[in-house]
């Protein structure tokens, strides 16, 4: 492979894998169940990336399942989210390259929602960083978090090199979080993660207190305490498979009510109203689109706000066949499949972001907007009204 016999993508790929093998002093390569590819926005590529993926898709076809993160658009109703024609004819041309490539065009952040679920124990090639950490806890598979290139490198060639969260010794705990805070709603798993997050300071995070999750609130955290400092794996007593194989670290840290606030008080901005609300960072489940048209029913979205649902498209269609799109959309909202608010261009286009997800709140700043985090509820409440009710 690395002397071109199976062409230039795989060459170029061995190329990759041999220096992060190098670079992290991997002794070998070692096989991936799946990858999962970011990079897959133009907003991000760019005309350098594009010319990139072009160069690999003339002669590279992935061995190994492969799915896709967001685009940087619904790539059928792009209009209806007032993306520019130009940007949406680049962006079709990178999602003309990964097909070209054999790449599931997915899509989405929550792969494992969508078919491309890794067994316990086994090694993967995923870019995302809440997917990342999802895999790795939640799930119990492995994976470094990849670059775009390194993700498709791995693709191409079907393995990665051997190094960091691979092997079992880097997997081991670094200091114990007790949770003394409850956690009442979807918005508090954002906070916890960034609780922790700030606490844990790239560590690997042993976690007590918590009696129950679910798949939501994993999610939610997951995309909050990477995002927020903390490694991409944790175990959680009693909640995540490998918890009860690995022992408690006795340096402690604990997480109570007032730690839940800070995170409020820092995510949240001084603003009352509201021009964006949008859901789905990690994109929704079916169950919480299930909960969106149970709330936005008999309403309607104020004029001059914009709901977004951000979902995967194979989330939408469970939608269509349940009823829950035509309900969203008669309220005035709107589906963004395929793409996010991390990733989207919307820059100067809202001023003010309402939203569930203190990953969205993270890169909605980063996009000038202010930010407030809640509720489901509360989140439609302020597409409603167009203000937030502090």
């Amino acid at each position: 492979m690395l002397d071109g016999e199976e062409g230039y993508a795989v060459r170029k790929s061995m190329e990759i894998l041999v220096a992060l093998g190098d670079i992290f002093g991997a002794e070998s390569l070692i096989k991936v169940g799946s990858v999962q590819v970011a990079g897959v926005s133009y907003h991000n590529l760019g005309d350098a990336g594009l010319e990139f993926l072009n160069e690999l898709a003339k002669d590279g076809k992935v061995k190994v399942l492969t799915t896709l993160n967001p685009a940087g658009m619904d790539l059928e109703n792009w209009k209806a989210l007032g993306i520019s024609e130009d940007f949406a004819a680049k962006q079709n041309q990178v999602i003309g390259a990964f097909e070209r490539m054999g790449i599931l065009v997915s899509c989405t952040c929550t792969p494992y929602l969508i078919g491309n679920l890794p067994r316990y124990g086994e090694h993967v090639a995923w870019s995302e960083s809440s997917a990342v950490t999802f895999a790795n806890s939640v799930l119990g598979a492995k994976t470094n978090r990849e670059g775009g290139p390194s993700a498709l490198a791995a693709a191409f060639v079907g393995k990665t090199p051997c190094y960091g969260l691979h092997l079992d010794e880097n997997r081991v705990p670094d200091v114990t979080v007790q949770v003394d805070a409850k956690l009442s709603k979807l918005s508090e798993w954002g906070a916890l993660g960034y609780a922790i997050g700030k606490k844990a300071e790239n560590k690997i995070t042993y976690i007590t207190g918590i009696k129950e999750a679910e798949v939501d609130e994993l999610k939610s955290f997951c995309a909050s305490v990477v995002t927020y400092g903390a490694k991409p794996l944790f175990y959680m007593k009693g909640i995540t498979p490998a918890s009860e194989t690995v022992q408690a670290p006795k340096d402690t840290v604990t997480i109570e009510q007032a730690d839940i606030q800070n995170a409020y008080d820092n995510i949240n901005d001084e603003v009352s109203e509201i021009d964006f609300v949008c859901v789905g960072c990690p994109h929704c489940s079916i169950k919480e689109i299930a909960e969106i048209a149970n709330l936005i029913e008999g309403k309607k979205v104020a004029e001059g706000t914009e709901l977004w649902v951000a979902t995967s498209r194979t989330a939408k269609q469970l939608a269509d066949i349940r009823g829950y799109t035509q309900g969203i959309e008669a309220a005035g909202g709107k589906f963004a499949c395929d793409t996010c608010m991390a990733v989207a261009p919307l820059k100067g286009r809202f001023k003010a972001l309402a939203t569930t997800s203190a990953k969205g709140c993270f890169y909605s700043r980063h996009n000038l907007m202010k930010t407030k985090m809640g509720s489901l509820k509360e989140c439609i409440e302020a597409a409603v009204t167009g203000k937030w009710n502090n």
